[in-house]
């Protein structure tokens, strides 16, 4: 006889699974033109939002399904003297590694066809970008439903990355309907802005203010060190 708590879970795993395909669907349709104005946005946000990128390890995922293409970013931050890490599947159902990449690094096919380096030492990373299918008003994302992530997280709790989701504002929904194994995310960046999370909630910090123009002119502001104001907006509830 199936339990009611596997009935949940069941119930649970199909509601995800339509809601994922429906985002994507969403997420598939947008022009070319559109998803390119959305990644420069986003490039601008999370350089000027989060200037330390430039000194840290920064692992990001190589975009499939009109995900935000963080490769662009990547490449101005080495210029910048940051090392770029991408996630490596080294078995079902464990924890991603990370090797380093750069430009012109020997690549091979994993799993759904996703590059990543072929060899090197695994890299500890200060932040991770993770895309996000969808995320939510607590700060949660929707993935691919695989895990991967969410293990991935649990084992650097006692490292403390700093994850950034990043994705768009189609995919922003009210709940993911949040499990024990669901890890939140710190910061999310879409093309409209910064999110932070606050006390369980995700609040709208706004845009950087370099983001709305090409002044450097602005002190440096450090994800940690925000200060009131700085976003030139005032913070408001995400839709």
């Amino acid at each position: 006889m199936t339990s009611i708590k596997n009935m949940q879970h069941a119930e649970l795993v199909a509601w995800r699974k339509n809601l994922r395909r429906e985002l994507l669907a969403q997420r598939q349709a947008v022009p070319a033109d559109r998803l390119h104005a959305w990644r420069l946005a986003m490039d601008r946000h999370l350089q000027y939002g989060f200037p330390g990128l430039a000194k840290e390890v920064v692992a990001f995922c190589w975009p499939i399904r009109n995900e935000y293409d963080a490769r662009h970013l990547m490449r101005r931050l080495r210029e910048q003297g940051a090392s770029t890490a991408l996630p490596v599947v080294l078995a079902p159902k464990t924890p991603l590694i990370f090797r380093e990449w750069h430009p012109g690094v020997e690549m091979e096919l994993g799993k759904l066809d996703i590059p990543y380096p072929k060899a090197g030492a695994g890299l500890l990373p200060d932040t991770v970008l993770l895309p996000m299918i969808g995320f939510d008003s607590e700060g949660y994302r929707l993935g691919y439903g695989g895990g991967f992530f969410d293990r991935t997280l649990a084992s650097l709790r006692d490292a403390k990355p700093l994850v950034i989701g990043v994705g768009f504002e189609l995919g922003a929904i009210p709940t993911i309907r949040p499990q024990l194994w669901d890890m939140p995310m710190d910061y999310v960046v879409t093309e409209r802005g910064v999110y932070r999370r606050d006390a369980g909630k995700l609040e709208f910090l706004g845009v950087p203010s370099n983001a709305k123009g090409s002044s450097l002119s602005s002190p440096v502001c450090y994800a940690d060190e925000i200060a009131p104001g700085y976003f030139g907006e005032e913070p408001e509830t995400p839709r």
